[in-house]
């Protein structure tokens, strides 16, 4: 390995002082450094996109403060839109001002900072060896124990992040939630702990995380998987552009899958209001469920599986469409 000591002293005689210092060459990056960016990068990203998660989560309770109106479909037939993105921002705005679309955004950030840092530690404690490109160049049983061995160490990594972080999301939840009953009972973040704490104890912060947890490690698994015999299977090494084609398998697989797991995270979310003292986690506005199983089979009978899913060109459901268009 060639270092700047060794650089330094091959040519022999006086050295110029400037080359202890680098000069012409790139000083290396800390961990830390990239830790720091990663953690202000996602800090910026998260502000960007949470009114969106905020409309999502609003639309997710249930919360539909304006009525449908009436449009029509390819076909020419008339059906009932719930309002889209703007229209209900505009509404969260018109209530609450612009800095009402950033309710709940402090912990959502502090939730990424730590997410960020636990996953960069648990890299380092725990690391993952050979982890070569996988391609069917490759033994097919050997480039699929390299996909199961990545996967797995991936799994652990984003369960104990997820583990890490999630009561940071249960608040930021709860907070957004606040705004269907016009509540102040979780404001700030020491006094949502606080109150988190006197009410819940230590399990109140984890309200959720089962369905959580399971869609995470079922959308890695079945992502990683499927990329992997797409790429075995289904490009072939003669195709030209076949690293291409590899290198956007993933994000393909991924966008597709997230939305069969979607009714994970639309139940752990109605998990961490449900029954909290909240008008959104309480009726008339919702069940009180005994447990998430409980709260998917209702969500199941009443095809809402997939609330939230869209912030676009949202159909009513056909009982209430039918009952409002008499």
């Amino acid at each position: 390995m060639v270092t700047p000591e060794i650089l330094s002293g091959a040519g022999g005689g006086r050295r110029d002082p400037r080359s202890d210092r680098g000069v012409g060459a790139a000083a290396p990056v800390s961990p830390v450094d990239i830790d720091t960016a990663v953690v202000l990068l996602g800090a910026g990203v998260t502000a960007i996109t949470h009114p969106l998660l905020y409309v999502k989560l609003l639309i997710q309770v249930g919360h539909e403060p304006q009525p449908p109106i009436i449009g029509t479909n390819l076909f020419g037939r008339k059906v009932l839109y719930l309002p889209g993105f703007f229209s209900y921002a505009r509404h969260i705005v018109r209530v609450d001002g612009k800095r009402g679309l950033f309710r709940g955004l402090t912990p959502r950030i502090v939730s990424s900072a730590i997410s960020t840092v636990v996953r960069s530690k648990l890299k380092q404690a725990i690391p993952l060896e050979d982890t070569e490109h996988v391609s069917n160049k490759d033994d097919i049983r050997t480039s699929l124990k390299k996909v199961v061995r990545e996967t797995s160490h991936e799994m652990v990594v984003q369960c104990l992040s997820r583990i890490a972080t999630h009561p940071f999301h249960v608040i930021s939840i709860r907070c957004m939630a606040q705004f269907v009953g016009r509540e102040v009972k979780y404001s700030g973040l020491i006094g949502s702990i606080t109150k988190i704490f006197q009410e819940e104890g230590v399990s109140g912060f984890f309200v959720g995380l089962v369905p959580h947890v399971l869609g995470e490690v079922i959308f890695l698994w079945c992502c990683n998987l499927l990329a992997h015999f797409i790429n075995t299977y289904a490009v072939d090494d003669n195709f030209t552009q076949a690293p291409a084609v590899r290198s956007y398998t993933k994000f393909v697989m991924g966008i597709a899958v997230s939305v069969l797991t979607y009714p994970f995270l639309l139940v752990a979310d109605l998990m961490a209001v449900n029954n909290c003292g909240l008008a959104a986690g309480v009726p008339p506005n919702a069940l009180i469920f005994r447990s998430w199983v409980h709260c998917w089979r209702h969500l199941s009978v009443e095809g809402q599986l997939f609330r939230g899913s869209s912030f676009f060109f949202r159909r009513v459901p056909l009982d209430t469409a039918a009952l409002t268009m008499k």
